[in-house]
């Protein structure tokens, strides 16, 4: 057993970040990396400001961070990982032994211990130090002509990856995205990538409706205008398949009526409130609804089309700050009227 001392963002509650001394130690079969950079998240940022995601409680201090890339500083003699190569890390941890794992779903493992999560005690570290220790398997190579900052968007279009999955083939499919933050707008992008004619988008930050039209969307409007979102509902739902992606309780509920017959609505934005779901039209229009979580063999994916320039993040990109200013990165993060996506260099 090795031990190396490095410095890492700890979250110990609300309003309680720093960077800190952490001793880490791995066996000859984990591997070393060296962390480049990485992305600020939602979760992060609940962890920050409330000392808590969802119901994941943070009960002890516990190094935030699960968007990240880096380097390899040590592999295990038998895998083909070597010394100096850049790796994205998928931060998922699945036990492989469920009846879940083994039919292939391993994003719903009931025992998944995720980078970053205080969903389980002892908590899971995340990735926001300048060293961590992985196992082979979350290590995906990327071309060293490939950007650090363009690979570290591998985990949230993973997420978006799978959404698209979870809705079948967009090939000529007229879509909606209902929530044009980060994970909207990567949807955006994707789901023009995989063949969709039109996507139009719905945000109230004027900010975000800019973005989603630089990531592709021939428009993006306002929820609250009512004339335009009348015209969708007419005819019976003017929409393919919706993407629900910002969690509001008005957003889930909205899209039924903008889904046409026999369409497809995918639920991706974690809401917190309690929605008033209108279940009759969901039924006599044989809406389907598909919820959509994290990801499987689709960060893989993501890192391949980022790498070969199929999707560009880099619109969403609003800043980036050093390890040392983490603080400061959660603040800037926390303000969505000024920032989508922030990234911390280490």
């Amino acid at each position: 057993m090795q031990q190396k001392t490095v410095q890492a963002v700890m979250v110990k509650g609300a309003r309680e970040v720093s960077v800190e001394t952490q001793i880490i130690s791995w066996d000859e079969e984990q591997v070393l990396v060296r962390v480049e950079r990485g992305g600020i998240c939602g979760s992060d940022i609940h962890y920050f400001q409330h000392g808590k995601a969802g119901m994941s409680v943070l009960k002890s201090p516990m190094v935030l961070g699960h968007e990240f890339v880096g380097v390899v500083e040590q592999a295990p003699s038998t895998s083909p990982l070597r010394t100096g190569q850049l790796v994205a890390i998928n931060p998922s941890q699945p036990c492989q032994q469920c009846n879940i794992c083994r039919s292939g779903r391993q994003n719903l493992c009931r025992s998944m211990r995720f980078m970053g999560s205080a969903q389980f005690f002892p908590h899971v570290n995340g990735g926001f130090a300048q060293y961590v220790v992985v196992s082979p398997q979350q290590c995906v190579p990327y071309a060293e002509y490939a950007d650090a900052k363009i690979i570290a968007f591998a985990e949230p279009l993973a997420v978006c990856i799978h959404a698209l999955k979870q809705a079948g083939n967009l090939a000529g499919s007229r879509v909606l995205v209902t929530g044009a933050g980060p994970i909207g707008c990567l949807i955006i992008a994707a789901a023009l990538a995989s063949g969709a004619t039109e996507v139009i988008a719905t945000d109230i930050s004027e900010r975000c409706r800019a973005l989603a039209v630089t990531m592709g969307a021939s428009a993006a409007y306002d929820p609250r205008d009512e004339i335009m979102c009348s015209s969708w509902a007419a005819d019976g739902g003017l929409f393919d398949v919706c993407f629900e992606a910002s969690g509001a309780a008005a957003a889930i509920a909205s899209v039924v009526s903008y889904t046409r017959p026999a369409g497809i609505i995918v639920q991706l934005g974690m809401g917190t409130a309690e929605v008033n779901y209108p279940v009759g039209p969901l039924l006599v229009k044989e809406i389907q609804l598909r919820g959509s979580f994290r990801f499987i063999d689709e960060f893989t994916t993501a890192v391949r089309w980022l790498e070969s320039g199929k999707i560009n993040p880099l619109p969403l990109l609003s800043a980036e700050f050093s390890m040392e200013d983490a603080v400061t990165a959660l603040e800037t993060a926390s303000d969505k009227e000024s920032a989508a996506k922030i990234q911390l260099t280490f």
